[in-house]
């Protein structure tokens, strides 16, 4: 993993990891802004000649990281993401389920966005 760049695209909504100039892995997401700030991870994919080698669990790791640098939480909808946070309870702060409820009603809303 040591080669591998993680960097975030807002605009794209992707958190991406990169080895030289592949993507070889990304988390989707979207910012909720109400009822207060979340990052929303949806889908956690890694490429599957890439698979096994800690790039989803360093993904997810960076998203927590990147909301606790912006003073947000994370509202975790991706199953991966889900799993990830109750493995690692020290660096995942569980959500608000009104948070999560919200997110969910926002992803319906937006279908196309994923």
């Amino acid at each position: 993993m040591s080669d591998t760049e993680i960097r975030d695209d807002r605009a794209a909504g992707r958190l991406e990891a990169v080895q030289g100039d592949e993507v070889v892995g990304h988390i989707e997401y979207f910012v909720l802004d109400e009822p207060s700030r979340a990052l929303v991870p949806v889908h956690t994919i890694v490429e599957p000649a890439h698979e096994g080698k800690g790039i989803a669990g360093s993904l997810a790791r960076e998203l927590y990281r990147m909301a606790e640098r912006e003073g947000v939480v994370v509202a975790p909808l991706c199953p991966y993401v889900v799993k990830w946070a109750e493995r690692h309870l020290d660096e995942a702060p569980a959500a608000d389920p009104r948070l999560l409820t919200a997110a969910k009603d926002w992803l319906r809303a937006h279908p196309e966005r994923f």
